[in-house]
């Protein structure tokens, strides 16, 4: 087929991709994609783009096509890369000509072409910027802006290559053409500006050399910014950077004249951000280069942004320009001073620092000034600003102890309306340097002074800042709660009106946060005081109904509000429990937000509640929702399930029971270890409060952690786990241990006793994966209940179980050989005085246990007497007779 016939039907094609129709839509694409590895197939392309009599749409597509084909088959190591002749023929049709007419299609092929030199510029293609900068001479209007255009987006491209041999060529690149286009740039500039003084009604005629002022300007940074390594040593560069601040002046009343005209004003605007970013990229990259530079940029800042200079002319694009440009400076670490004054060689520096230490002074010991002197109110608040912004810089220099107590102290008691700027950035000042340098012994002076700030009387802005500072204190460090006692009851009261008038549900939660803090840091010491609050929540979540953030706020609040309350939360059930349920309900969208605050209180209010109910229980429902969503509230919500079975086992299982093992069977599966090791604990807990019934209840379970053990699972977190179950169940269930082990045998085809002999083979090789003390006690008193049986497979490995229960005992046993895991009803574990109701509950249950309840030493002690009595004196001494002698001397002493 000739070249002809060719692109005939590729255009035939093309057509056809644009159409609305997907039937013929479809086919037009797949032909045009397996067309895309063909030779010739680019060179049609770009016949059919430059055809300007064609439909836009159809060259707008063939565009298109030949960009994402430059990405994909460009690179000669590309598969089904284009031909190098084609490639050849390709790169002098683009560059024949700039004279597209279209917008659109110019910007496309100026990328397309940049494309392409971005991986052929300058070896394969040496002609490009030579040409580019022929055709920028050219008085042509369109085809000067479309080269300007190309050349723009060539050099973006080739200032992004990072390798050392690449950055180096752009390099050259920049050193001989930025003084062409610098001049160019100002050329325009020029041109622009005359036409303005000239014509300045002929808005249309000002659009096209403001464009290319915008795109030589573009061109300009880029070449600044990445071409040159001592940019300070390159006088147009510097030329540059000098001239911005005029012609930003210049500009700034153009925009103001040409408010009217959108598009010219849009391309004003869009010229000083330009000169800006050219600031601050110099800025970020030439630090030493813009050193001269950094007086004229806060001056023309300060003029501008500060004061009536910049009245009519300012928009908020350029003012945060200016103010990242000052941002800038401050944080640039090239201009900070060096850390000891004494090694500062610049004089200037030295008597500076001097100079900035004696204003330091003056500044900390100006009294209270006259409240009529706005000026002076507004530079007092500057300076304790900064006061408060540089504490930690300013640890050294301030003794704030002493300012505290002789002069900020004196500001916070003037009452006059004006001088409430003051108050509220002096309380602001406070909360600053709490964590920095703020005696322990002055905090109650500061809870004296915070309770007028929050009084109804004072303005709102000084009380929310004020209950900002107290929420700062009270989350320090060095909170002391005894020291805070006597203020709790004002403060607590002054809080709650302050709560209740704010109307903003930003504020509101604010100040919920900081009554969440004073709960949670006085605990118990609440209880006196929050009777107001829990009468108002519910109201106040009724009017949060459409404000998630703040119903999140009040379940925080909720949350430290129970634990403060302990058992009498239960009071509050008529409230909690519908939020709970609420906001735990997968089927409500405001669960997204709600969900990980609102498990968190139903745990604390399990754990707080001191009896099941059945409303506690209906919860429940809610709970296989939020198993199978798998997030990150799993951890938290195998916890309730914990708290379920302590809190009211009966009742819990009776209901539950059943969905618990269909759910929890499952997710053993499809869980990380971290996970199954969760399930694993929950359940063990079921078996600790139900040694008989509740093995029963989940054999699902059970069968997966005894082939888990057969099966020598690699992990020690889920062998010790398995382990812990199996002891469980064999000591406490050890007729159900049997009958399950022979319905396991019979399931994987083996004799029950060689089952049994390989567990318990794997259980002594593996005893070391358990670590903690109570279980390694659990696996010894398993094993060693075995001692008494007669079964050939247990008295095999009667030496292996006593080397076991020997190696445990030494474990927990002091050097008296007490077991020091007993715990008895007479002698507990000390109570905390913080401790909830559950943790009440696990430690009675602790003293049931036989971990806590049983000692090691009498227990293996009496089966061994056992084994003695159902073996005879002689079988019992063959036994003994395997056993290592070290081992038995041990045993001895432990038994004696």
């Amino acid at each position: 087929m000739d070249f002809a016939t060719a692109s005939s039907v590729v255009l035939e094609t093309l057509t056809k991709a644009t159409s609305q129709d997907q039937t013929i839509l479809k086919p037009a694409e797949q032909q045009l994609k397996q067309w895309e590895t063909q030779p010739g197939f680019y060179s049609i392309l770009v016949t059919i783009f430059s055809n300007h009599a064609i439909s836009l749409n159809v060259r707008w597509l063939a565009v298109l096509y030949f960009k994402n084909g430059v990405d994909r088959y460009w690179r000669r190591t590309a598969p089904n890369a284009i031909p190098e002749e084609e490639k050849n023929h390709l790169r002098k049709q683009l560059i024949a000509n700039f004279n597209e007419p279209v917008n659109q299609v110019a910007t496309q092929l100026s990328v397309l072409i940049a494309k392409v030199a971005r991986v052929d510029c300058p070896r394969a293609w040496p002609e490009l910027i030579p040409t580019l900068l022929e055709a920028v001479k050219s008085p042509e209007v369109l085809l000067q802006q479309r080269a300007l255009l190309t050349l723009h987006h060539v050099t973006k491209t080739l200032a992004t290559k990072r390798l050392a041999g690449d950055r180096k060529i752009f390099q050259e690149l920049a050193g001989n053409i930025f003084s062409f286009v610098y001049n160019l740039w100002n050329s325009h500039m020029e041109t622009f500006l005359q036409s303005v003084a000239t014509s300045p009604g002929n808005t249309d005629q000002l659009l096209p050399p403001l464009e290319r002022c915008l795109l030589t300007l573009k061109v300009c940074r880029k070449l600044a910014v990445h071409g040159f390594t001592g940019a300070e040593t390159m006088p147009d560069v510097m030329a540059l950077l000098s001239a911005t601040y005029p012609r930003i002046k210049s500009l700034l009343p153009l925009r103001k004249d040409f408010s009217t005209h959108a598009q010219l004003k849009e391309k004003l605007e869009k010229l000083i951000i330009l000169l800006t970013k050219v600031l601050l990229d110099m800025l970020e990259y030439h630090a030493v280069a813009f050193v001269p530079f950094i007086q004229p940029t806060l001056e023309f800042t300060v003029s501008y942004v500060f004061t009536e200079t910049g009245e009519g002319m300012l928009f908020e694009r350029f003012t945060v320009q200016c103010l990242n440009l000052v941002k800038a400076i401050i944080k640039c670490d090239n201009y900070r001073p060096a850390k000891e004054i004494s090694e500062t060689k610049e004089p200037a520096t030295i008597e500076a620092y001097k100079c900035g230490d004696v204003i330091l002074k003056k500044l900390c010991i100006l009294g209270p000034v006259n409240p009529e002197d706005v000026r002076a109110l507004l530079q007092k608040d500057a300076v304790y600003s900064a006061l408060g912004l540089a504490s930690y810089e300013l640890y050294d220099v301030v003794d704030f102890d002493q300012w505290f107590q002789n002069q900020l102290l004196v500001e916070l008691q003037c009452k006059h309306p004006r001088y409430k700027i003051i108050r509220r950035r002096v309380i602001w000042l406070i909360g600053q340097w709490i964590g920095v340098k703020f005696s322990v012994d002055l905090r109650p002076m500061m809870y004296e002074a915070i309770l007028p700030l929050l009084g109804t009387e004072e303005d709102l802005v000084v009380r929310i800042t004020a209950a900002n500072t107290l929420r700062i204190a009270v989350d320090d460090f060095e909170f002391k709660t005894e020291q805070f006692l006597p203020y709790l009851e004002r403060n607590f009261s002054l809080l709650f009106h302050l709560l209740q008038q704010v109307s903003e549900c930003d504020t509101k939660m604010q100040v919920l946060h900081v009554l969440s803090f004073v709960i949670e840091r006085v605990g118990p010491e609440i209880r006196p005081y929050v009777s107001s609050l829990v009468q108002y929540l519910p109201m106040l979540w009724e009017e949060s109904a459409e404000h998630n953030m703040l119903r999140c706020a009040i379940i925080t609040t909720l949350i430290h509000l129970v634990q403060g309350v302990g058992p009498l939360c239960m009071n509050l059930f008529p409230f909690l429990l519908p939020v709970i349920q609420f906001s735990t309900d997968v089927t409500q969208p405001p669960h997204v937000y709600l969900m990980e605050d609102g498990v968190d209180l139903w745990h604390v209010t399990l754990q707080s509640a001191t009896s099941v109910t059945p409303e506690l229980l209906q919860l429940f429902n809610n709970m296989p929702a939020l198993l199978e969503l798998g997030s990150e509230t799993l951890r938290v919500c195998f916890s309730i399930v914990d708290s379920y079975v302590l809190l009211g086992p009966g009742e819990f299982l009776q209901m539950y029971s059943g969905m618990l093992h269909a759910l929890l069977s499952d997710m053993m599966t499809d869980l990380r270890p971290e996970g199954v090791t969760h399930i694993c604990r929950v359940i063990e807990n079921m078996f600790r409060v139900f040694p008989v019934e509740a093995p029963q209840l989940f054999p699902d379970i059970l069968s997966h952690a005894f082939k888990a053990v057969l099966d020598k699972e690699e992990l020690p977190q889920l062998m010790s786990m398995y382990l812990v179950l199996i002891a469980r169940v064999m000591l406490q269930n050890n007729t159900f241990f049997f009958t399950f082990l022979s319905s396991l045998a019979s399931k994987v085809g083996q004799q029950p006793g060689e089952v049994l002999g390989t567990l318990l083979d794997i259980w002594m090789e593996r005893l070391d994966c358990i670590s903690q003390p109570e279980r390694r006690k659990l696996s010894a008193l398993a094993l060693a209940s075995l001692l008494v049986s007669t079964e050939k497979v247990i008295v095999e490995r009667f030496c292996a179980i006593v080397n076991c229960c020997v190696e445990v005992l030494h474990d927990c046993c002091r050097e008296d050989y007490t077991d020091i895991l007993l715990m008895t009803e007479n002698n507990p574990q000390p109570e905390d005085e913080m401790e909830m109701e559950e943790d009440r509950r696990r430690r009675q249950l602790s003293i049931k246990d036989p971990v806590h309840s049983v000692s090691l030493r009498d227990f293996v002690h009496a089966k061994l007497q056992e084994c003695q009595q159902t073996h005879g004196q002689d079988g019992f001494q063959k036994l003994m007779d395997t056993v290592d002698v070290e081992i038995k001397e041990q045993l001895q002493r432990f038994i004696k």
